[in-house]
């Protein structure tokens, strides 16, 4: 077993330096695995894994004196063990070490996307021949199939360059092997490939080697968070909210779940002794999250000390903090030290970080000169020190210790070592662990702590918007449904288990940072996607049917379907084929644009959708993609019909042949065929047709009615017609508006 080893500074010595830097880096990527199909949706986590995690702890040799506390969240190092292992189904992954002359058309079009998904000034710019390739891929936009304009040996290239883009400046540098890939340029052959993929798994093995050695040296000391990154105060209690934020909009129903926040804890202190040998003694709350029932359960589980940010410090004080002229900070007295929350007669040690510096390092200091922006970074610290006068001061520098070095120069390696050595050489600045500095710190008392995270002392980011809400409000459906099933001794308990899993994946706090007006990027589709398939898991593994509320996107897309009204009442044979052009003259058409990504990263199933009334009937029919019934060998058609009381038709289709159908009213299935044998007709070959009677939907001429259909395979949500909402149509004898 490993042992925390650190230097403990008497806090007597007269040769005690006045300024103590408790610098922390927080290590975390999203969970990307679907733990039902095993796949990994993203391939982020080992990108950043080959860029930045070896690196950033393996420099810390070179300053020995340099203590630093690195925090892993256990989700991560799980999604790194499957790397290490090698046991990783990824298709960006995949794709780039397939043999090049092998690839599909598709997978050489998912390359040339994938590979230029990357920070253009400091990584794709590493390599003249990696630029040469974005600008033949630009040049090519318009063309249908711009892939047949690259060569093998280009698709060669764009593989290895893609991948060697992200390596970590370590490697690129000191490796033989990578250098040599490094020096070579162009012209890469399968060997090369080969090379580099045996290299990228040795990087992923040194990563946790590198944080054991780090440990067992006594320089560095690895924190841990709740094992999938959730909200903790949230996931306790979401009205805890509006006490940060009074008056806002909480979802429908209170997510309390307590119990859940002490597993997540718990099995996040298994994983961290299993991988590191230590207990950890820190806690990152994800998001710096905290509330009093927070610390009191992380006291109750055995942590020494956690930490957030300096306005949750602020608004539990109520002080402001403000930065002087001068460099030093109002408040730093409090601010520049740690403190003991208090439970009866047990604590835990607080660390608050310096935002006004932490964010320095994240923002702003990548538009510098490395070394000049160490200095400043240098010459803050010392400064923020002197607020609290003749004390000794500890300045808590605390952020993401990944996501920033893309921007820089080299990875950000050459500002950091250059800080390090300035840290190193000051007699009157030591770097120390997060447990070293509790142990030589005056510490600060508090009772209380107006619950908040990092980002402005409340919760915002992650409830309030409607967005939020509706996630937190799909997560309660699911968490109550798993609270339901699990405990059935009839369930495979490790379905139970996997289930379990999934809920807890649900809970993190990934999918709500995508969520809202706060934050928006390019993959906000396949963090959607994901999120609600985490969410079908559970009901898949349980032996439910997820709800239709699954397969509608969250994150709604800003939809350019071509949509054509109803001109006439429509009569249409149900045969499951067009059996003339006539009979569906005067229907409504909604036909999906799916180059503008409105499916919102589900598959594109449907080519079009007909919709119209009778005499006496609703009509709807659906043209599948070709081919779609190949890639799936069974679809469920969902079509849900909001009348006097909400309709659900369920029909299983394979290749031209339609299988079981079920219709329901409310939540009472009825049989099919009915009694009367007319008032519901289904059929499918070419395509699918479906006739409801007005009298069964409780509907009559004159009225309205609501129509949406979603595609689901093996219990998991495919696409939804439309996205956006429902198509609402005049049910009328006359020419339909809708």
């Amino acid at each position: 077993m490993l042992a925390y080893r650190f230097h403990v500074v008497n806090v007597a010595s007269d040769a005690m330096p006045q300024t103590h830097l408790m610098l922390y880096w927080h290590m975390h990527q999203p969970f990307y695995k679907d733990l039902s199909e095993g796949t990994y949706s993203m391939p982020w986590t080992r990108l950043h894994a080959w860029k930045d995690y070896y690196g950033m702890v393996a420099m810390l040799r070179e300053f020995p004196d340099v203590h630093v506390t690195f925090n892993y969240v256990p989700s991560l190092v799980a999604q790194l063990e499957d790397y290490i292992a090698d046991n990783v189904q990824e298709e960006p992954y995949r794709i780039a070490f397939k043999p090049a002359g092998q690839l599909t058309g598709d997978e050489r079009m998912s390359l040339l996307d994938f590979a230029f998904d990357i920070n253009r000034e400091n990584l794709l710019n590493r390599f003249t021949r990696f630029r040469e390739l974005f600008e033949k891929r630009e040049a090519t936009q318009e063309q249908a199939e711009p892939f047949r304009l690259f060569t093998t040996h280009d698709v060669l290239d764009l593989q290895v360059l893609s991948q060697l883009a992200w390596f970590d400046e370590i490697y690129l540098e000191s490796d033989r092997e990578i250098r040599g890939l490094v020096d070579k340029g162009r012209r890469y052959s399968e060997a090369d490939k080969a090379t580099l993929r045996r290299k990228g798994i040795e990087l992923f093995k040194g990563i946790l080697e590198e944080c054991r050695t780090g440990i067992e040296r006594g320089q560095i000391e690895v924190s841990t968070s709740p094992f999938y990154h959730p909200i903790l105060p949230l996931l306790c209690n979401t009205d805890i909210a509006s006490e940060s934020h009074p008056g806002v909009k909480l979802p429908r129903r209170t997510f309390r779940h307590p119990e859940d926040a002490r597993s997540q804890l718990r099995a996040a202190v298994e994983l961290h002794q299993r991988v590191f040998g230590v207990r950890p003694a820190g806690l990152w709350p994800s998001e710096g999250s905290v509330s009093d029932k927070v610390l009191r359960l992380a006291i109750q589980e055995g942590f020494e000390w956690a930490a957030t940010d300096e306005g949750v410090l602020g608004r539990s004080l109520q002080i402001a903090f403000y930065r002087q002229s001068d460099g030093t900070t109002s408040g730093g007295h409090e601010l520049y030290r740690p403190h003991r929350f208090q439970d009866g007669d047990r604590s835990i040690g607080l660390f608050f970080r310096d935002h006004h510096i932490s964010d320095l390092i994240g923002f702003v200091y990548s538009r510098m000169d490395p070394h000049a922006a160490a200095a400043d970074l240098h010459h803050r610290i010392r400064a923020a020190a002197r607020s609290t006068g003749n004390k000794p001061a500890v300045v808590s520098v605390i952020l993401d210790g990944e996501n920033a070095w893309e921007y820089f120069r080299r990875s950000g390696r050459e500002f950091l070592k250059t800080f390090y050595g300035r840290v190193a050489a000051d007699s009157e600045m030591r770097a120390v662990t997060a447990s070293e500095a509790l142990s030589i710190a005056e510490c600060g008392t508090l009772h209380h702590v107006v619950p908040g995270s990092w980002i402005n002392a409340n919760f915002d980011v992650w409830i309030g918007a409607a967005e939020d809400n509706l996630a937190w409000d799909l997560l309660n459906d699911a968490r109550d449904f798993f609270a339901m099933k699990s405990g059935d001794p009839a369930l495979d308990p490790e379905k139970v288990r996997l289930a379990e899993q999934e809920l807890w994946i649900a809970e993190g706090s990934d999918w709500c940072w995508w969520y809202g007006p706060e934050h928006s990027s390019a993959h906000d589709a396949e963090f959607d996607l994901l999120y609600r398939k985490h969410l079908s898991n559970i009901y898949h593994l349980l032996g439910g049917s997820p709800p239709d509320e699954l397969a509608v996107p969250i994150k709604r897309p800003a939809v350019r379907a071509r949509t054509t009204e109803p001109t006439a009442p429509i009569g249409p044979q149900i045969d499951g084929r067009v059996t003339n052009y006539f009979e569906w003259l005067g229907a409504g058409v909604y036909s999906p644009d799916y180059r503008s990504g409105s499916m919102h990263g589900g598959a594109e199933c449907v080519e079009a959708m007909y919709f119209g009334t009778g005499k006496h009937d609703v009509y709807l029919r659906v043209d599948f993609r070709a081919g779609i019934l190949e890639e799936y060998s069974q679809l469920e058609i969902r079509v849900n019909v909001d009348g006097t009381s909400r309709a659900r038709l369920n029909a299983f289709v394979s290749p031209r042949k339609l299988g079981t159908v079920q219709f329901w009213k409310g939540s009472e299935p009825v049989l099919v065929p009915l009694p009367t044998g007319d008032k519901v007709r289904v059929a499918f070959e070419q395509v699918f047709e479906l006739g409801l009677d007005y009298s069964l939907l409780g509907l009559h001429a004159g009225e309205k009615t609501r129509i949406q259909i979603s595609l689901w395979a093996n219990d998991l949500p495919l696409q939804v017609i439309p996205p956006e909402g429902w198509i609402t149509i005049d049910l009328t004898e006359e020419v339909v508006r809708w």
